[in-house]
């Protein structure tokens, strides 16, 4: 059974117990803030946050986030370069994730 069978067959249950009555926001167009469009995901990433579980992309994009203001905060060449190097590596981790959530999307 496909993934999207499982979750329409968990969404009709859920519509028919009631549990999406009156739901926050319901009936408004779904806002999704970093402007990529991809309402379905945006909406898993928020329902695995208010759950607690942070994805590994979304880690990774938080420490690339720090990452960079510590570089812009170096000054030494030679520390600079260190700080460039662990951004890069952080930025690498993040395609790497990205790419294999695309992946198991798309397939």
């Amino acid at each position: 059974m496909k993934f999207s069978d499982l979750a329409e067959r968990q969404i009709l249950k859920a519509q028919a117990e009631g549990q999406l009555d009156n739901l926050k926001g319901a009936g408004k167009p779904l806002q999704h803030s970093d402007g990529t469009g991809d309402f379905a995901e945006a909406a898993g990433f928020r329902i695995m946050a208010e759950a607690g579980a942070v994805p590994k992309e979304i880690e990774l994009k938080k420490a690339v986030a720090a990452q960079l203001e510590v570089l812009k905060a170096t000054v030494d060449p030679a520390a600079r370069k260190e700080e460039m190097r662990k951004l890069a590596d952080l930025q690498l981790k993040l395609a790497i994730q990205e790419e294999a959530r695309r992946k198991y999307y798309s397939g």
